[in-house]
């Protein structure tokens, strides 16, 4: 039984690995921290190169459980009153100097104010231990930026977005369910961690049984993990590369392994998750109340993603209609089907799918 219970966990953490591939503002605090206590990089070392068409600096904000969260501020240049704001993060276990700070680079290049965060216990962030995850302070870290983007002085509060990535597109999801202070959000080639957590991927690990496998792992892991004093990391995303291997993990190889997306503080790039950081994901569905969102939300995945029956199943429990592999519409619920990309096409802009323009449409109707 030990033995059947390590082979599930280790299979569950190659999986969970890769994603992957793995798991409040107060008055006066308008400016960003200048007594921080977390160790910033102060050069440049994104995966991308710096616009000329913004200023950045670098920012920090504590959420609502006393974590010091580390970010990236991109503002148009030469900007001036008050800008539409939008917090970006993701993919689950990448940094914001890969696709988030992209993202939000590309936001401010089209006007608005953009930060790109890391969540808490991964990057420059604070947290301890080390990559650890969880449903509600990674929601949370969401929220915490809009905390932060509302006392701004040059943000108008009114006016404040978000846009998750891979696993922190459902993230954003469940903070738009939230909070009504999040007035659009954009959740691209998003993950529902809780979901793959649960089921695996595509299901197969889908009984009551294989879970229960799962929590009898974890349950050892934890033992093992105290025992030693130390956390086992689960491995980021597999290098070498298996001749075998699937072609979203060569994907994923392509771009947290090469110099086209790795970084040394990405827990995919390296050395992944710890075995047990996403063991509260097992029982929280963190989609459950998504019906329930008032503000417009876009979806975006790619045609090929071996990931794109989240959004479907995302679009699905906010609108309660069921659709695949199509662009749909539901009130103010949209879903975005890329042709021909793939999950990691929309991490940068090698493929050149990333759909900014209808991104920016979108928040420039809705941040209004």
């Amino acid at each position: 039984m030990r033995m059947i219970s390590q082979n599930i966990l280790v299979l569950s953490v190659l999986l969970l690995s890769g994603l992957m591939m793995a798991c409040t503002g107060e008055k006066g605090n308008n400016q960003e921290n200048m007594n921080t206590t977390l160790n910033l990089t102060q050069e440049w070392d994104k995966t991308f190169p710096l616009s000329d068409k913004v200023d950045h600096k670098k920012v920090t904000f504590t959420n609502r459980y006393g974590i010091e969260l580390a970010a990236d501020m991109y503002t148009p240049k030469n900007a001036e009153g008050k800008l539409a704001a939008i917090a970006v993060s993701g993919p689950f276990g990448a940094v914001k100097e890969q696709s988030s700070g992209l993202y939000a680079q590309h936001m401010a290049e089209r006007g608005f104010l953009a930060i790109a965060f890391d969540p808490s216990y991964t990057g420059e962030s604070g947290g301890e231990p080390r990559r650890m995850a969880s449903p509600d302070i990674n929601t949370e870290d969401f929220l915490a930026a809009v905390d932060f983007l509302s006392v701004q002085d040059n943000v108008d509060p009114e006016r404040i977005g978000i846009i998750g990535i891979c696993g922190w597109g459902g993230m954003a999801v469940n903070a738009a369910a939230l909070d009504p202070r999040i007035k659009a959000t954009v959740a691209s080639t998003m993950y529902d961690m809780t979901k793959i957590t649960k089921e695996g991927y595509f299901k197969s690990e889908d009984t009551p049984e294989q879970r229960m496998e799962k929590r009898r792992a974890m349950a050892a892991q934890r033992t093992e993990d105290y025992r030693n004093g130390t956390y086992k990391r689960g491995g980021g995303v597999v290098d070498p590369l298996p001749e075998d291997a699937p072609q979203f993990v060569k994907d994923y190889h392509a771009y947290y392994k090469t110099k086209r997306g790795y970084h040394e503080r990405s827990g995919n790039s390296n050395d992944g998750w710890n075995v047990t950081g996403c063991q509260s994901f097992l029982n929280q569905p963190i989609l459950a109340y998504a019906s329930e969102i008032e503000n417009p939300v876009l979806l975006i995945h790619g045609e090929k993603a071996h990931s794109r029956y989240f959004s479907e199943y995302a679009f699905e429990k906010m609108t309660g209609k069921h659709v695949e592999g199509v662009n749909a519409r539901e009130g103010n619920k949209e879903l975005m089907i890329i042709p021909g990309a793939s999950h990691v096409d929309l991490y940068d802009d090698v493929a050149g799918v990333i759909p900014y323009d209808k991104i920016e449409t979108f928040f420039k109707t809705n941040l209004k």
